[in-house]
C-alpha cells in the first residue's frame, strides 16, 4: 500500500530545488559582496603605503601568500587583483579614510550578480557599456555564458547603431527597452551559432533549417519577448498561394512579427512582399485588440536609399536589415558609429 502519493513527491522536490537555488544565489550574494570590501581594503592599504607600482604588487603577492595559507588558491594574486578593479570600477564616492562599516552597509545588496558575471564586467571600460551589459545580465537571468556571447557579438554597439541619439543615452540606464517596433530591430544580426560559413553560397532552404535547428539561440538573438509560431506559413488569395519563412508574436509589442530570410541582398521586390504579408497578417489574422503586424527582412547586405525609396515616409512596420555568419568586429562597428554621429 502507497502512502505518499507521486504529486507530494513532485512537490517535496520542488521546494528543496527551489532552496537549492536559493542558497545558491545567496552565496554569490555574500561571495560579491566580500571580495568588493576585499578590493577596497587592498586599495585603501595600497594608498596608505608608497605611491610606487611595485609597492602594490609586492603588497598583493604578500597577501596572497598569507591567505591562501588559511583559505587555500582562491586568493591568488590574480584573483586578488581582480578584487581590487572591482572595487576601483564600482566604488563608492567616500574618502578612503571613511570607516569600514559605512562601506560595508553600503555595499550590501548592490551587486546582483555572481562574481563570474563581475569579472566579466570590469573588463569594459565604457562605463554606458558595462552598465547596460549589467542591466540585461540581471533582467534576463543571463547566465555567464550568455553574457559572454553577447559582448562577443557587440550587442551594445549594434543597438546604439539603431537607435537615435535619445534612445542611446537609456540604453545604459534602462538597459534594452522595447516600446515601438524599431526598438525590437538590430543592425546587424549576428548568427554565428547557425555555423553556416562566411564564403559558402547556401540556399535559403538551408537558411532557413539551419535557423529551426538553432531556434532557441535565435529566439535569444531576435531578443525579448519573441515567441515562435510557425515557419514556411501558408497564406492564400486569389487562388494563389504565398509563404512566409517564420513567423513570431513579440509579448511586448503584442504583435506578429514576421520573418523573410534573403542569402543576398534586398531587392525592392523583397520589400514588396513584405509589404504584401504585413498587409494580410492585419487584415486577416491580427485580432482587433492587437497591435499592427511587423515586417523583417534579413538580408546579406542592404541599400538604406532603396528601402528610403520604396517604403513611405511614415513607414513603422517594415524593416531590412543585415546579418552576419562570424561574430563582428568591434572596431569596425565602433567606426560605423563614429560616422553615424
Amino acid at each position: 500500500m502507497r502512502y505518499l502519493s507521486k504529486r507530494a513527491v513532485s512537490e517535496i522536490i520542488g521546494i528543496l530545488e527551489e532552496s537549492q537555488k536559493n542558497v545558491l544565489r545567496n552565496i554569490n550574494h555574500v561571495m560579491t559582496n566580500t571580495y568588493y570590501l576585499i578590493g577596497h581594503r587592498i586599495v585603501e592599504e595600497q594608498q596608505r603605503g608608497k605611491k610606487r607600482a611595485d609597492y602594490g604588487e609586492k603588497l598583493i603577492k604578500e597577501l596572497s601568500i598569507e591567505l591562501q595559507k588559511q583559505f587555500g588558491r582562491g586568493f591568488s594574486e590574480r584573483n586578488l587583483e581582480a578584487m581590487r578593479q572591482f572595487y576601483l570600477t564600482y566604488q563608492i564616492p567616500q574618502t578612503l579614510s571613511a570607516e569600514s562599516k559605512l562601506i560595508r552597509a553600503k555595499a550590501q545588496n548592490r551587486f546582483p550578480l555572481s562574481w563570474s558575471h563581475y569579472i566579466k564586467l570590469i573588463r569594459i571600460e565604457n562605463q554606458g557599456e558595462r552598465k547596460f551589459y549589467e542591466i540585461e545580465s540581471k533582467n534576463n537571468n543571463w547566465s555567464v555564458r550568455e553574457l559572454q556571447r553577447q559582448i562577443d557579438s557587440s550587442l551594445y554597439e549594434r543597438l546604439v547603431l539603431s537607435r537615435d541619439k535619445k534612445k542611446i543615452k537609456l540604453l545604459s540606464k534602462k538597459g534594452h527597452t522595447i516600446e515601438t517596433p524599431k526598438d525590437a530591430i538590430k543592425e546587424p544580426y549576428v548568427l554565428e551559432f547557425l555555423g553556416l560559413k562566411e564564403e559558402r553560397i547556401y540556399s535559403e532552404n538551408e537558411f532557413e533549417a539551419a535557423v529551426i535547428d538553432k531556434l532557441e539561440h535565435f529566439l535569444s538573438e531576435l531578443g525579448k519577448g519573441f515567441i515562435f509560431v510557425s515557419r514556411q506559413n501558408r497564406i492564400s488569395f486569389d487562388e494563389r498561394h504565398f509563404y512566409i519563412d517564420l513567423v513570431f508574436y513579440n509579448r511586448i509589442l503584442k504583435c506578429f512579427v514576421l520573418i523573410d530570410l534573403k542569402m543576398g541582398d534586398l531587392k525592392h521586390q523583397d520589400l514588396g512582399q513584405m509589404q504584401m504579408y504585413v498587409n494580410y497578417y492585419d487584415r486577416k489574422i491580427k485580432l482587433p485588440e492587437e497591435n499592427n503586424t511587423v515586417g523583417i527582412i534579413l538580408c546579406k547586405d542592404k541599400s538604406e536609399t532603396l528601402v528610403e525609396i520604396t517604403l513611405p515616409k511614415d513607414n513603422k512596420q517594415i524593416f531590412a536589415s543585415k546579418y552576419k555568419m562570424i561574430l563582428p568586429s568591434k572596431n569596425e562597428l565602433k567606426k560605423l558609429i563614429e560616422n553615424k554621429k
